[in-house]
């Protein structure tokens, strides 16, 4: 793109579209017409001549024009949040700042200080860090300022991370990892937070289908299958509902979707069952039209349980009591005839607008611009409240306490006059009083929960009412920092260890320096580190802070920089030249020669690799046919996980550049153990039954078996040797067929 004329207005007005780009263009003023209220046709026509000029030379990954992302993203504002014109503007705008020749200045000229806020809210920070995760947690932190001044800000980088997402097949391997990582640790539970379920479960189920696509299919394929028959048995379960609420003239819409699969993956992992024993895998959903009301819902209710059981265990009254992010509905769980728990949700339109779409359904009622919205009040309150609070000195721990926040579970407590407060589930009257007041929670001192005294430490229950008693002096304790979860509490107590731990570190580093003196031996910083290193500390903060606190003794390290003194170098230390290359060095030597090893740069897992170690790891036992991804250790060896592991989401975050693509080799003469987990009717003969058919029929060894059996149910887990997944799921299959076994799964 050639230099902007000074006038910018009229240099827009000189540019000129081809046919495709026409018809883009049209597409996109048609959903802003169908969605939103008012649609200014001029100002997004000039931005998509700026996007398309300004990024038409520019590929993307997967080939296409680079424009047509922003294009994407814009009619993601326009047709699923349905915000405004500005909005969208801005989307179509969102990367000429950061990638092009155009300045903010010049955005502003042309297209008002509203639009050029929006981009700069959504423009990535540079340069401020040099690790990369530093800059990533710099850039999330730079969003949330923006966002509590003007909400759309989030709303357009969820856009642009949505379509990013929607993309992501186009990029290697382990990029796909690290950014659905990051998305599923960070922008699915914020999604969450601000109401955006339907942003929040597409995802889910974008990241999970990178980082587990096995399992992704599994469960699509299952869900699939069961369609025809989850059709027929909502329209039976519904057909006697329907005919009560139109006799009753209620104007309602039905739904019956099934669950997103992410949820019913979680719920297999969390309860340890198959697909075929999670009950509630879809929720039928009843939404009330307007005029119908609140109490509308009600009377939807008491019909429903005219009709079926409900269990009172499984009700929720989120109307009366919304959720922090203004969700409000009736859930209940009901009992049909035949024995089958039925999930159903009772809301207005619009509520279900905004259980939809969240803050973009407050925009749209008005509430955002016009009235005010205590909804989107609670949310800017919330977001400046986490950054106006003591923050940890490094940005990505910030990040780490910020995700505390982003809670799915939480519980309803009260205040002495009666107050709510909302807080997530396993806080602890500690946390309601830093929720009250920071100088209530560092004063803290005593605490009353329904009027008996109770240790501060105590978790608090739904619907506990908490009276916090306090003192004349701060009472901070140390060791609090086991017993609170929210970002507001953890903050003030980690600055406040850190206060203690650097006034004894400068105790220590005075103790040093007065032996120092008395022993007539002055030494660099730089070479105090080393000999720090030398003793197996981080820093000479750290070393100082031992020697502050009894822990080391400082004549030790006197010797030691008396020896080095000497001697010009320490003990077993190698000369200057001879020393060997850093570690980002070894780093870097150690990916290379890992990526260049077997086909399309890929790390062959075989049995003999030329170059470079490796291992699996024992915290998931990858077997193969898993989707695997390798760790390369500073020692060069390569650690091999499952890429849905825990440790291997945290490495993701931590040292993304140390993952390399991991595939399997086809001829692997090797065993590995896999776990499995039967369940069923415990019966004499059931375990020599079950090691028979892995015997005879299957010819697998078994490493162990551990058996339980309650109630007259068995449960077993079985370490076998196999030889790859398709082996492990012919011994599921097997097992499942022996006499009196109800469950077989996978033992994660």
């Amino acid at each position: 793109m050639a230099k902007l004329d000074t006038d910018i207005t009229g240099y827009i007005d000189k540019l000129s579209l081809g046919k495709l780009e026409q018809s883009t263009l049209d597409e996109l003023l048609g959903l802003c017409h169908e969605h939103l209220d008012e649609t200014d046709d001029d100002l997004i026509t000039r931005a998509f001549k700026i996007c398309y000029h300004s990024h038409k030379d520019v590929l993307r990954a997967s080939g296409e024009p680079y424009y047509l992302h922003p294009v994407e993203v814009a009619k993601i504002m326009a047709a699923e949040f349905t915000i405004d014109d500005e909005s969208v503007a801005a989307a179509l705008l969102h990367d000429t700042v950061e990638d092009t020749i155009v300045t903010l200045d010049d955005i502003r000229k042309d297209f008002g200080d509203v639009v050029a806020h929006l981009i700069d809210g959504v423009t990535k920070i540079t340069g401020v860090f040099e690790n990369r995760n530093s800059k990533q947690a710099e850039t999330f932190m730079k969003l949330l300022l923006s966002m509590a001044e003007d909400i759309r800000v989030v709303l357009i980088k969820f856009a642009d991370r949505l379509h990013n997402m929607r993309t992501i097949s186009h990029l290697p391997r382990q990029k796909q990892l690290k950014k659905a990582t990051e998305t599923m640790d960070l922008y699915a539970p914020l999604a969450h937070r601000f109401g955006l379920f339907k942003i929040k479960n597409e995802f889910e189920d974008l990241c999970f289908k990178v980082i587990d696509p096995n399992s992704f299919k599994f469960i699509a394929r299952k869900l699939r299958e069961k369609k025809e028959a989850r059709e027929e048995f909502i329209d039976e379960f519904m057909n006697p509902i329907k005919d009560e609420l139109s006799n009753y003239e209620f104007n309602f819409e039905i739904k019956g979707r099934p669950k997103h699969i992410y949820s019913i993956y979680r719920k297999m992992q969390n309860q340890q069952k198959p697909f075929e024993e999670i009950y509630d895998l879809f929720a039928i959903r009843i939404i009330l039209e307007t005029p119908h009301t609140k109490e509308d819902c009600w009377r939807v209710y008491s019909i429903i349980t005219d009709w079926y059981t409900p269990i009172p265990k499984r009700f929720r009254d989120f109307i009366s009591v919304p959720k922090a992010n203004g969700y409000q509905s009736l859930h209940t769980t009901v009992i049909t005839k035949k024995g089958r728990k039925v999930e159903v949700q009772i809301r207005t339109r619009k509520m279900d607008d905004i259980a939809e779409h969240g803050l973009a359904a407050h925009w749209k009622y008005k509430e955002g611009k016009d009235s005010g919205s205590k909804e989107l009040d609670k949310f800017v309150h919330w977001v400046r409240d986490v950054l106006d609070n003591p923050r940890p000195d490094a940005a990505t721990e910030f990040v780490k306490d910020f995700q505390l926040n982003l809670y799915q579970d939480e519980i309803y407590v009260f205040t002495p006059d009666g107050e709510l407060k909302t807080l997530p589930k396993g806080a602890s009257c500690i946390d309601f009083a830093f929720e009250i007041h920071s100088e209530i929670g560092e004063r803290a001192i005593a605490s009353k929960v329904n009027g008996k005294m109770v240790p501060l430490r105590q978790k608090l229950k739904i619907g506990d009412q908490v009276e916090i008693i306090t003192g004349n002096k701060i009472n901070l304790n140390p060791d609090w920092m086991e017993d609170v979860v929210t970002h507001k509490a953890k903050a003030r107590l980690r600055q406040f260890i850190k206060q203690k731990e650097r006034k004894v570190s400068d105790q220590g580093r005075e103790q040093w320096e007065k032996r120092a003196k008395k022993g007539k031996i002055e030494i660099s910083d730089q070479e105090l580190t080393k000999i720090a290193h030398r003793f197996g500390f981080d820093a000479t903060q750290d070393m100082f802070y031992e020697i502050g606190n009894g822990a080391f003794d400082v004549n030790e390290l006197f010797k030691k920089v008396k020896e080095y003194k000497s001697k010009g170098r320490l003990e077993n230390e190698q000369p200057e030249e001879e020393q060997k290359i850093s570690d980002k060095e070894i780093q870097e030597e150690y990916i290379s020669t890992a990526r260049s090893v077997g086909e399309d740069k890929a790390l062959l897992v075989e049995g003999e690799l030329s170059n470079v170690k490796y291992s699996y790891a024992k915290c998931c036992n990858p077997i193969p046919g898993d989707n695997v991804i390798g760790f390369i250790s500073r020692n060069g060896d390569v650690k091999i996980h499952r890429s849905n592991c825990k440790n291997a989401h945290h490495l993701l975050k931590t040292d993304g550049e140390r993952i390399v693509d991991v595939t399997w080799s086809k001829n692997i003469d090797t065993k590995f153990l896999g776990g499995v987990k039967v369940i069923g009717e415990d019966r004499v003969g059931l375990v020599n039954d079950l090691t028979e058919v892995l015997s005879k029929s299957l010819q697998t060894n078994m490493k162990s078996i551990n058996v339980s059996s309650e109630g007259g149910m068995f449960e077993g887990i079985l370490a076998v040797y196999i030889n790859d997944l398709k082996h492990l799921e012919r011994v599921i299959n097997r097992l499942e067929r022996v006499d009196g076994v109800k469950t077989v799964m996978r033992y994660e």
